[in-house]
């Protein structure tokens, strides 16, 4: 099973980025990406065996008990690689959010995979919180920067399964994780208290 962990977007948003879209419609040698599969990753699991499928589900859940909802922030669109010929064309995000939950899912990862976990494609690149919108499939030139200023509540997040075909992948949201921040919650409590619930 190829799979991810990945933030979707509400309409407001993702109906902005189409928007931006249009800016590289004209260039056949752009793709982009279809608005319903617009997200953000949180963290690529890539090739996985589906027996470990309840280990990441389980890791999806906790991690959401720990965190709250937090709001996010779109700005302008960049490049990647950002010198030379671009392979991808994203829109950059901004959030303390996205990153504690990149870095909790990572952590849960190792924890289960361990040396092998370094294996995962890129999980030695460091996190960078984009949406991508469109990938360069043939020659075709840069087009200007676009500016967002959108903010939106990022409530929780999801494992997707993610199928390649020959017309582009093919997205299956496996499980949904609300953002709970309990954690928050059980460091107010005075001591002797017992978190509700529990």
């Amino acid at each position: 099973m190829r799979l991810f962990y990945a933030v979707f977007l509400p309409e407001e948003v993702r109906a902005a980025l189409v928007e931006a879209q249009t800016k590289v419609r004209p260039f056949r040698g752009w793709k982009p990406v279809p608005p319903h599969q617009l997200h953000l990753t949180l963290l690529f699991l890539g090739e996985r065996p589906e027996e470990e499928l309840p280990d990441y589900l389980a890791l999806g859940h906790r991690l959401a008990r720990l965190e709250a909802p937090f709001r996010a922030r779109l700005r302008g669109t960049g490049y990647f690689p950002n010198e030379g010929t671009p392979r991808v064309w994203f829109a950059k995000a901004e959030a303390e959010g996205f990153l504690r939950l990149a870095e909790g899912l990572r952590a849960g990862v190792e924890e289960l995979l361990g040396e092998e976990a370094v294996r995962i494609p890129g999980w030695d690149k460091p996190f960078k919180p984009h949406i991508t919108l469109a990938r360069r499939k043939a020659p075709a030139p840069r087009v200007p920067p676009v500016l967002f200023g959108l903010e939106w509540p990022v409530e929780g997040f999801a494992l997707v399964r993610s199928e390649l075909k020959p017309k582009g992948p093919v997205y299956t949201v496996l499980e949904k994780f609300s953002l709970r921040g309990e954690h928050g919650r059980k460091q107010a409590q005075g001591p002797g208290e017992r978190p509700e619930g529990d």
